[in-house]
């Protein structure tokens, strides 16, 4: 009888507890809401540790055929910290090679997940929005804001995929003006930039972004696959092609910046 009842116990993949930084649940529809939080529920530092332990995790998340739907979202805020000192000596060719490799190999993964993919974006989404944009839909809380602290805000090159998502959701003028000036923009601003589908009442973008993912299981399964592998192909492309050389010229910018403290 006991080996019965553990039958019927769904078996969690051990990816889905693997990074400190992303809470993973999927329901019985096969709808994977992902929550990036500081491993302890609350809103997340960003750090070095994330930065590898996230490259493995939607690798996992791209491969895994149970899931029907993903759902991105954050504890709190989407992301609004980052701890740079965790990264060490970002002047060192061999710090830089691990952060360029697995900046590349984490937009790649994510435009790997052949799901359908919808991003809740509740509080302030300042760190790796690129990460949101590969969704195929963003919901925002209607107090969410947008914005790049680590990168021209912060002396280096924006090179890490954030200006090419950004380009191909808003266009490559406003992406520009954005990433040049660290001012949040609201989510209703997004949304007239046609980055953000829809601006709900704020604690709800989850529950909006459930709606959708059970508009999308209606329809059959190769159907959501390969409306997902269409719809961003062309984005993916973009990614591949810019992302390895936009991290190169950010690792020589955060060299650069390192030697500024010493002058």
């Amino acid at each position: 009888m006991a080996g019965a009842l553990n039958a019927d116990v769904p078996t969690v993949p051990a990816y889905f507890t693997a990074a400190r930084g992303l809470r993973m649940e999927r329901d019985a529809k096969g709808v994977l809401l992902v929550t990036i939080n500081d491993g302890m529920g609350g809103p997340i530092t960003f750090t070095a540790q994330d930065h590898t332990e996230f490259t493995e995790a939607f690798y996992r998340i791209a491969q895994d055929r149970d899931t029907k739907a993903v759902i991105l979202t954050g504890a709190g805020d989407y992301m609004a910290a980052i701890d740079f000192s965790t990264f060490g000596n970002v002047a060192d060719p061999d710090v830089w090679s691990r952060v360029h490799d697995e900046g590349v190999q984490i937009v790649e993964n994510i435009a790997n997940i052949r799901v359908p993919m919808i991003a809740a974006i509740e509080g302030r989404a300042h760190i790796h929005s690129e990460y949101a944009l590969m969704a195929n839909v963003i919901v925002a809380g209607e107090s969410a804001s947008f914005s790049d602290l680590p990168h021209f805000a912060g002396g280096i090159v924006p090179g890490d995929g954030i200006y090419t998502t950004w380009s191909y959701r808003a266009g490559a003028g406003r992406a520009e003006a954005l990433l040049l000036n660290p001012e949040p923009i609201s989510a209703q601003t997004a949304k007239n930039w046609g980055v953000v589908a829809e601006v709900v009442a704020d604690g709800t973008a989850v529950a909006r972004a459930r709606a959708l993912a059970d508009l999308y299981l209606a329809k059959p399964e190769v159907t959501r696959r390969n409306t997902r592998i269409h719809f961003i192909q062309p984005l993916k492309e973009a990614l591949v092609r810019e992302t390895g050389y936009g991290l190169a010229l950010e690792g020589a910018s955060a060299a650069a910046l390192v030697k500024s403290f010493s002058n």
